[in-house]
């Protein structure tokens, strides 16, 4: 019963089996393999961008790093929500890559930035001059930290308002698939159609051993991405085993059906839990990732049974065995029915 996180589920078979044949012959290195030619073809279509620079890097952190380096100066902020992964969860790597920049928190509500709350916190730069940080990119985390998801409506609303300023907007999407099933629409629909610039699309999260994308829908940023990307040690030499990880996930839309599966994984899981008068949601399950607090007592019948998954922000060693103590649990697209039936039934008692 593993919910910790879906970066702790399997590679997908397929994926296994591509890396294999990638190692079966020679290839040239650093992105110059015929594979990732057919990786940046394939991702154009997708995204119905025939001029989109497409690169290649090994972690989600070096594909937010590295973009909003590239979309920024380092007198500059970036602008993101409290919860964006690029100020929770990546230990000042943007402002690392960016080089002395700095990241300026939104207000959000359920994870979300709103256009108001945008536009009142880039109003507040470049009031002092020198003396400042200037404005920079805004960062939008797809799916949320919290689970949610940012509607086609609300990315455009966001876009507007940086676009006010003339401001890029780079798209993290870690859980990027899982975001797009949600809302049923295209990568296009949610990128540069709603007003992104760059996205930073993720595999590894959805079945991949350790592959994202970087798209930059303004190929004027191809050639600096190269060089940061090298200068910050995030060039593969045999890059063909991330190509051949890329190629096998877009083929025959696994990618799509990986995130469904997820998606669909939670929803069961979100469903059963709410059969319990003993479970309040904190969050809604928009893709792949549950908020719920439950019982302590729960919690300790579901860890007694070496169910693994975040108590978050709380003490599971309190006296009470009443107390609703806050979990996250997230999806992979791999878990069974029976492990999810399994532990609701833990919930339950």
């Amino acid at each position: 019963m593993y919910f910790a996180s879906d970066n702790a589920g399997p590679v997908h078979p397929n994926v296994m089996a591509a890396l294999e044949a990638a190692n079966d012959h020679y290839a040239m290195p650093y992105g110059a393999d015929r594979i990732n030619q057919e990786v940046v073809k394939r991702i154009r279509q997708m995204f119905d961008a025939p001029e989109a620079a497409v690169y290649l890097v090994a972690t989600g952190t070096a594909a937010n790093s590295l973009a909003l380096a590239t979309l920024s100066n380092p007198w500059e902020t970036v602008f993101c929500s409290p919860m964006a992964h690029i100020h929770e969860d990546e230990c000042n790597a943007p402002e690392f890559y960016m080089g002395g920049g700095k990241l300026t928190l939104v207000p959000a509500v359920n994870a979300k930035m709103t256009p108001d709350a945008l536009r009142a916190s880039i109003a507040k730069e470049e009031s002092r001059g020198v003396h400042g940080p200037q404005r920079g990119p805004v960062s939008i985390t797809q799916v949320t930290e919290r689970g949610t998801v940012y509607s086609i409506s609300e990315i455009r609303a966001l876009t507007a308002v940086a676009k006010e300023y003339d401001l890029p907007v780079h798209l993290d999407g870690a859980r990027f698939t899982n975001a797009m099933v949600s809302l049923g629409c295209s990568p296009a629909d949610m990128t540069w159609r709603a007003g992104v610039d760059a996205v930073s699309f993720g595999g590894t999260k959805n079945g991949l051993m350790g592959v994202e994308a970087v798209i930059f829908f303004d190929p004027k940023h191809a050639w600096e991405f190269e060089l940061r990307r090298k200068r910050g040690a995030h060039l593969f030499s045999k890059h063909r085993y991330l190509s051949a990880q890329m190629l096998a996930y877009l083929a025959n839309d696994l990618w799509v059906e990986l995130a469904n599966s997820a998606n669909t994984n939670a929803r069961r899981l979100a469903m059963g839990l709410r059969q319990s008068e003993h479970v309040r949601f904190e969050f809604e399950t928009d893709a792949n990732i549950v908020f719920a607090s439950f019982p302590r007592s729960a919690h300790k019948r579901l860890q007694d049974a070496g169910a693994l998954y975040y108590v978050w922000n709380d003490d599971l060693e309190g006296d009470d065995p009443d107390e609703l103590l806050m979990a996250r649990m997230v999806c992979d697209w791999s878990i069974s029915d029976a492990r999810i039936d399994r532990f609701v039934s833990l919930v339950k008692g």
